[in-house]
């Protein structure tokens, strides 16, 4: 399986602009620039588009973790905060953390927490990610 995105970008690194296109069409002339990267306007940038899927792969793959446990999440809602960091004259990223609130009917917490690790360590994002991956959780 192959997924495709395509990036634009016209003008210097701190002054032009760019934009993002997805196959899927989720992301379509998608803007972004210096702007929505270091400051707030509006659009996006690499680093929350990284957030985004590791907080999708992460939750779907403890889904399918639970799945296999024999139980059905209510909700499985999760946060990722992914950090941008000065390296030298460029950046890295060092870190993404997870916070997950899930409703997982006749769990206990250790069950869930096995499952939630292994899920952390095992989605596809987290693999590829060169960075501390930490993940906190609220079992309601």
């Amino acid at each position: 399986m192959n997924r495709k995105a395509r990036a634009v970008w016209q003008g210097t690194g701190k002054e032009g602009t760019g934009h993002l296109t997805s196959d899927s069409g989720v992301l379509s002339s998608t803007p972004y620039s210096f702007k929505t990267r270091f400051e707030n306007e509006k659009g996006t940038n690499p680093e929350e588009l990284i957030a985004a899927a590791h907080a999708g792969c992460f939750t779907m793959a403890l889904a399918f973790q639970l799945q296999g446990a024999g139980f059905t999440p209510t909700e499985l809602a999760t946060e990722a905060v992914v950090s941008l960091e000065q390296e030298g004259s460029g950046f890295a990223i060092r870190k993404s953390a997870l916070t997950l609130k899930a409703n997982v009917p006749g769990i206990d917490r250790g069950k869930f927490e096995e499952l939630a690790r292994a899920a952390e360590k095992n989605c596809p994002v987290s693999k590829v990610l060169n960075a501390e991956i930490t993940m906190d959780f609220t079992l309601a």
